[in-house]
């Protein structure tokens, strides 16, 4: 995986919680279904347009709320990272182990605007867009490592810690 990322914005404000990511009702779906019903009730038809490679960027206490396997359906859906004043750090964590980029960017709801086009560096720190910078706290490289391994699971599977789930290991 690239530690550096280039997107299209979509951006959504504060509190928003993992009920309003992933309702309920779509919990028993499968992913490919359930993925159609993401931020349902804030922003119904977005997952229609959502496109590949797209960021999505949010304000404060992202994600609060349960521990809905979210990151599985923001990935099905094509988009490439989060950005966020903050996040619920359970939230925060289940992203990284789905293998979704998720940063904490302080004064980012007031830099981008959604259609933005941003470039997030994860080693250095860096967000950009257009002539305006960002600093952040570089993603740690233990973090780089699952990211790059496409989540946690693949991770320990690569490190021989579990067996590989497809039998070729």
């Amino acid at each position: 995986m690239s530690h550096t990322i280039t997107g299209r914005t979509w951006v959504i404000g504060d509190s928003v919680d993992t009920d309003a990511l992933y309702p309920g009702f779509a919990m028993r779906l499968p992913v490919p279904e359930a993925a159609t019903h993401v931020l349902y009730d804030l922003r119904p038809g977005w997952s229609a347009q959502v496109r590949p490679g797209d960021i999505l960027v949010a304000g404060r206490n992202f994600g609060i709320g349960s521990s809905r396997q979210v990151a599985a359906l923001l990935r099905h859906l094509g988009i490439t990272a989060l950005v966020a004043e903050d996040f619920n750090s359970l939230f925060h964590r289940n992203a990284i182990n789905h293998g979704l980029p998720a940063v904490t960017v302080p004064g980012v709801s007031n830099l981008v605007t959604e259609g933005d086009v941003i470039t997030l560096d994860l080693e250095a720190g860096l967000l950009r867009n257009a002539d305006t910078e960002l600093a952040f706290s570089p993603v740690p490289p233990m973090m780089l490592e699952i990211l790059d391994a496409g989540g946690l699971l693949p991770r320990l599977v690569a490190a021989g810690y579990l067996a590989d789930p497809s039998g070729k290991g």
